[in-house]
């Protein structure tokens, strides 16, 4: 071999490459947000060791995670083996001082899994040129340099195989099969028919190609999609371990806005250097995209295309951008200065309006990028800055503000949905065991307050003492604060969090979702710290206990709908299935989208008090047909369950909306207290 021209090889690639990371690593550290992901490191450890190296998300697609796993672990393999032929580029016969040469047991082991893996990442690059040039799947985006790097893959295990056919071919071993590399025995026989001058060309050829391409693939990394492969560790490891369902309070609003500071994202520094290792980690699988309901829906958010326009933006403007963090400018000069504003020059409002904050594309992303604090960050600016947001909301706004809920009814009718229930107060009776948050739908929502009066006679009749606060009880906060108005959404919160402080509150159990994930996940950031539990929960827990026992039948076929802030941004899925399956005659049938992979509605987001985006489905229309698809059609006792009053809502208007009167839709509460009871109050 040629020392001189391996080391050439060597410091002009590593140079380069040196060159284009210090330059990404510069870009990233333009986003000036500061953001603490070195806390609780044996658990981000784990995070990597599961997901990382143990490939735990990419199964989910069968054949391109087994494909990933082939390559992923094929590329661990062979680094070793890439590591040897630099060295062979200095001595021919290097492998470690005998300790990887086919005279030692580590040898031997090292040979049968190099041969395997060179196979497997050939299989796997197969199945990924399958799904781009075949299948042509719509989540995937075809372009060159996602098939260069492919061929290059490709080309780099073939010239691995020839080489080491040659090598087979050669003294000692003479073209003896090896048992420890049989594909590279099998290769040695198909050029068994050159002659040797042309074989030991292949032989140079094949040692070449190998050193030569993962160098320029390495020096490719930094401007493409597979940037991952060096991003996915530290990305992973600094992964958020808050709650799925919470959002960072934004601080100081008062006081960003009498320093004219920028509220949420408006320009890339504003970001944190966590959101832009996101942006360089997006391995454009379009995992996201795919289960996203306003992309399935036709609407113009993609989560994959919204992270790669971002990352787009800042590799277009790494000039502009570590220039200005180089020199920073105020006042004029810093409006004039690039790059400009992200929403409308990047990033159209619609695009980010359309956002249910269903927590799919999370739930699906194999390496944890995460797109709603990013969406409502970028919201906050434009609802707090800039007065720019859908017009509808301006209602829903003036409700919570003037009204304390976002239906703008009397805040002192709270507690009408209860008549006749002899429901306490927690001004009259404080010392109970659970405050039941009822909500704002629950309150004021006709076909919700059939929930609430439903679960509060079940609680009656299972013993537990409760109390409701009434007309105390505000608005959570939730849909302000999705919708980016995180100052509607403090003031909401410290309001509610003085009123159940001053009650001493410690339990509190909510109907909806919505209540739950922010009393429980979102209000300990402001000072209320409180044992949460979602009714779906107790009412499991107190069937087990003997509490309430469902005698009645009810002869239903059931399709289940998981509420996205239950299910996903909680985890919580058993529990109301518990409920379905101890009522005598429910028979429950699950949809193929369900669990994890349930569609949102179409109401979280705030998009409950706006109109949809242009698109060519509705959300809630898409899931009733998908539920729809779990029964039989036509079928007389056909029913859809749900343990969310937003869904219910949603989920009645899809199914009248789409002429399917005849199918019922009951919240699980309604559903066990006519089982329980024999008819809903």
């Amino acid at each position: 071999m040629s020392p001189i021209a391996m080391t050439l090889l060597l410091v002009v690639s590593l140079g380069v490459f040196a060159y284009s990371a210090t330059r990404r690593w510069r870009l990233m550290m333009v986003a000036k947000r500061p953001e603490n992901r070195a806390d609780q490191a044996g658990r981000r450890i784990g995070t990597v060791l599961a997901y990382v190296c143990a490939q735990k998300r990419m199964p989910r697609y069968p054949l391109a995670g087994w494909a990933h796993i082939a390559v992923f672990f094929g590329f661990v393999v062979l680094l070793l083996n890439s590591i040897i032929l630099w060295c062979r580029g200095y001595s021919e016969d290097f492998d470690f001082w005998g300790i990887f040469g086919l005279n030692s047991a580590l040898g031997i082991a090292y040979a049968v899994l190099r041969d395997v893996f060179i196979v497997l990442v050939l299989v796997g690059t197969l199945a990924f040129f399958y799904n781009r040039l075949v299948a042509r799947l719509k989540r995937l985006t075809l372009n060159f340099e996602g098939l260069l790097i492919l061929l290059i893959i490709f080309v780099m295990m073939i010239a691995d195989l020839v080489y080491e056919g040659v090598e087979i071919n050669a003294p000692p071993n003479d073209g003896r099969f090896q048992a420890a590399m049989p594909f590279a025995s099998l290769t040695a026989v198909l050029l068994g028919g050159f002659s040797e001058p042309t074989q030991h060309a292949l032989w140079q050829a094949g040692f070449w190609t190998h050193s030569a391409l993962v160098l320029l693939f390495l020096n490719l990394l930094p401007y493409g999609k597979h940037f991952h492969v060096l991003t996915v560790v530290p990305n992973v490891f600094a992964r958020s371990l808050t709650p799925r369902g919470r959002l960072a309070p934004l601080s100081d609003i008062e006081g960003r806005l009498e320093r004219e500071e920028t509220l949420g994202v408006k320009r890339v520094a504003d970001f944190s250097w966590k959101d832009a290792l996101d942006f360089y980690t997006c391995t454009e699988c379009g995992r996201c995209s795919d289960h996203c309901p306003a992309t399935s829906t036709g609407k113009l958010l993609s989560p994959k295309h919204l992270t790669i326009d971002l990352r787009d933006y800042m590799y277009r403007h790494a000039d502009e951008l570590i220039a200005v963090d180089a020199k920073p400018v105020s006042g004029a000069a810093a409006e004039t200065a690039a790059p400009q504003v992200l929403v409308p020059d990047v990033i159209k409002p619609e695009v980010l309006w359309a956002c249910t904050t269903c927590s799919a594309c999370e739930t699906e992303c194999p390496v944890f990028i995460t797109y709603i604090d990013k969406i409502v960050d970028l919201r906050r600016h434009l609802a707090m800055e800039r007065g720019e947001f859908p017009e509808q909301l301006a209602t829903m706004f003036q409700g919570l503000e003037n009204a304390g809920n976002p239906y703008s009814f009397p805040n002192d009718q709270r507690a009408e949905w209860a008549q006749g229930l002899d429901v306490p107060l927690m001004v009259e009776k404080s010392d109970v065991e659970y405050l039941y948050w009822v909500g704002c739908a629950a309150s004021f929502d006709d076909r919700s307050r059939k929930i609430a009066r439903a679960f509060a006679q079940l609680l009656k009749t299972a013993g537990v003492s409760f109390a409701i606060l009434g007309p105390e009880e505000r608005c959570n906060g939730d849909p302000a604060r999705r919708a980016g108005n995180e100052f509607l959404f403090q003031t909401l919160a410290q309001q509610n969090i003085e009123v159940l402080n001053n009650y001493k509150v410690r339990k509190i159990v909510t109907t909806c979702p919505h209540c739950f994930n922010t009393l429980k996940h979102e209000y300990p950031d402001f000072g209320g710290h409180y044992e949460v539990i979602h009714h779906s929960e107790l009412l499991a827990q107190l069937v087990r206990a003997g509490k309430l026992v469902p005698r009645t039948r009810v002869d239903a076929r059931v399709a289940y709908h998981d509420a996205c802030y239950l299910g996903r941004h909680n985890e919580i899925y058993d529990p109301p299935r518990d409920v379905l399956a101890a009522i005598p005659g429910v028979r429950l049938s699950e949809p193929m989208q369900s669990r994890d992979r349930g569609m949102c509605c179409g109401a979280g987001g705030a998009q409950m008090w706006k109109e949809e985006e242009a698109g060519h489905a509705r959300v809630n229309h898409t899931r009733v047909r998908q539920l729809l698809t779990a029964l039989p059609a036509g079928g007389t006792d056909n029913l859809l369950a749900s343990a969310c009053p937003f869904c219910k809502t949603m989920l009645s208007d899809g199914l009248a909306d789409q002429g399917h009167e005849g199918v019922g839709q009951l919240d699980i509460a309604e559903l066990l207290w006519k089982s329980v009871q024999g008819e809903i109050a």
